[in-house]
């Protein structure tokens, strides 16, 4: 005899998902989903070298999409390059760069909304285009990929914790 099913969740029941499916975090500022041309690298000191983002292979004029439903609170330059900040529930911001703005600061956006279209000329970009898409938690720059649910380029580093 079968054991009778379990009932689903509260999460579950409001979603409309299994527990083996769960939406990312972070949708893909691009579509389709980009080939990934420099990975997040961490930096070791709040103002030590990194790379706080992932750069995303992109075509100039491509539409840049919102990871998520947010606010706009950044549209102007940052080192004589164009940036575009969301602020997000949870303690999240994202940027993009570089990026021709369809938004304004203030705006509400949703999630896959268009924010505004690539911009040719990233440094280090070894394609035609590409986007730089940073992630932050407060002060703390995260791997935009790990909220995606991808998995991301990993680099073991040393601990310091020695015997």
């Amino acid at each position: 005899m079968a054991p009778p099913p379990r009932p689903p969740s509260v999460a579950e029941s409001r979603s409309g998902s299994s527990p083996t499916t769960r939406q990312p975090r972070l949708s893909w500022p691009l579509s389709p989903v980009p080939v990934i041309t420099k990975y997040f690298d961490a930096p070791d000191t709040p103002f030590g070298p990194g790379h706080r983002g992932v750069d995303l292979a992109a075509v100039p004029g491509q539409d840049v999409l919102a990871a998520d439903a947010g606010v706009v609170v950044f549209a102007g330059l940052v080192g004589g390059r164009p940036v575009l900040s969301v602020d997000h529930d949870g303690g999240l911001r994202t940027t993009y760069e570089p990026i021709a703005p369809k938004v304004a600061v203030g705006e509400q956006v949703y999630r896959g909304q268009v924010l505004g279209t690539v911009l040719s000329g990233h440094p280090g970009c070894t394609v035609a285009a590409c986007l730089h898409w940073g992630v932050r938690r407060g002060e703390e720059y995260v791997d935009p990929l790990a909220l995606t649910g991808e998995a991301g380029e990993y680099r073991l580093k040393p601990w310091g914790g020695g015997r």
